[in-house]
This record gives C-alpha cells, structure tokens and sequence, in this order.
C-alpha cells in the first residue's frame, strides 16, 4: 500500500547490497589474479582497486546490519517520524536559528 511519502520512510535493502558487494568483491579478487597471471599489471591494478571499494562498501553494510534496528530495522519495526526541524529535548521547538530566547 502506498501512502505518498515513501521517500520520508524508506528502508535500506541492506543485506542486499552485501550480497552485491560480496559479488562485486569476489569477481574483483578473480580479475586481479586473472590479470596478474596473465601478466597484465594496470589492469590488475584497477582489479584491485575495484576490490578494495568493494570491500570498504562490504565493511560498512556489514556495521550497519550489526548495529541493528536503527539502519536495517524488521517488519515489526514502525517508520519513524521525519524530523521536522523541531527539537524539544533542548526546548526549541518552534524558534528559529540564531532568534534569542
């Protein structure tokens, strides 16, 4: 069911894009053996680059999904409320920026 503020709620795909970026760095790994095998260094180079943002990307979804409900939260959990600007624990609700008490 849509309810027209789906970008406000949405939801990462997070194990998802591990699985992609567990693909991406496994074929980045074959392809800079592969090239250094064949004796082709600046196209093992880039292999290895690409292997090495895979990776990073690999690490980062991983910390997401273990830091739990907040970045990859279940079915059970609801949308949050988007933030309007308002902050109440401090007591500035609906003043602006730099306007003095």
């Amino acid at each position: 069911m849509r309810s027209g503020d789906e970008p406000l709620h949405a939801r990462s795909p997070l194990r998802m894009r591990c699985g992609l970026a567990l693909w991406g760095l496994l074929w980045a790994v074959a392809g800079t053996v592969a090239f250094v095998m064949a004796g082709r260094p600046q196209w093992a180079a880039a292999c290895a680059a690409l292997a090495a943002v895979a990776a990073t990307d690999l690490a980062m979804v991983i910390r997401h999904i273990h830091q739990g409900p907040h970045y990859q939260p279940g079915r059970n959990i609801p949308p949050y409320e988007p933030d309007r600007g308002h902050n109440e624990i401090r007591g500035t609700a609906g003043r602006r920026r730099g306007s003095r008490p």
